[in-house]
């Protein structure tokens, strides 16, 4: 599945994530970041949001920007994020300091060598991290892009790519959703 066979998938009230869904996924509208960037952002935030067709057309359209052992680090940000997103969010919300003195126990050894840079790693784990919801992580990611000079802009270019690449899901399981309902009261 392509971006251009999905596309067509989103009805005429999601309008508005077709179209920001065609400006996110380039420079112009993602100012700050590079195709690159925009691919392994792009392809963890799909990952993250969890809906197999719109993974596939991410990873198209990825593969084009980015080699496979950089696609791997934007994998690997999804990997993470998904597991550290909800023990972080966990210690955030549990109201019990004592759990943050505890150890971690969680393997993250990947985080140092993820397969693409460091920055690029980064701003793939604050679109997950947003995605998920976990306020630590986002802060977390977010100061350390800023510590490599990552303007603020490109840092909110790759939080508008997980929104909507967010949306765009949603909708699209939604819509599926809908329609295998349908067939099956025809049926």
């Amino acid at each position: 599945m392509t971006l251009d066979q999905l596309k067509p998938r989103l009805p005429a009230y999601a309008k508005d994530l077709r179209l920001n869904l065609e400006s996110v996924l380039s420079e112009g509208g993602a100012p700050g970041l590079s195709h690159k960037q925009i691919a392994i952002v792009a392809l963890a935030s799909a990952m993250a949001s969890r809906h197999a067709p719109l993974t596939e057309a991410i990873m198209e359209f990825a593969s084009q920007h980015a080699d496979e052992k950089e696609l791997d680090g934007a994998r690997t940000a999804a990997a993470l994020m998904g597991m550290t997103n909800i023990y972080y969010r966990f210690l955030h919300l549990v109201e019990n300091d004592e759990y943050g003195t505890l150890r971690a126990g969680l393997r993250m050894n990947a985080m140092s060598n993820p397969g693409c840079a460091k920055v690029d790693f980064d701003l793939a784990s604050v679109a997950v991290s947003a995605i998920n919801g976990c306020g630590s992580c986002v802060a977390s990611h977010e100061r350390a892009l800023r510590k490599h000079d990552v303007s603020a802009q490109a840092v909110q270019s790759a939080a508008r790519v997980a929104a909507v690449i967010h949306g765009v899901a949603v909708v699209l399981e939604q819509e599926a959703a809908a329609n295998a309902a349908s067939a099956a009261q025809a049926a």
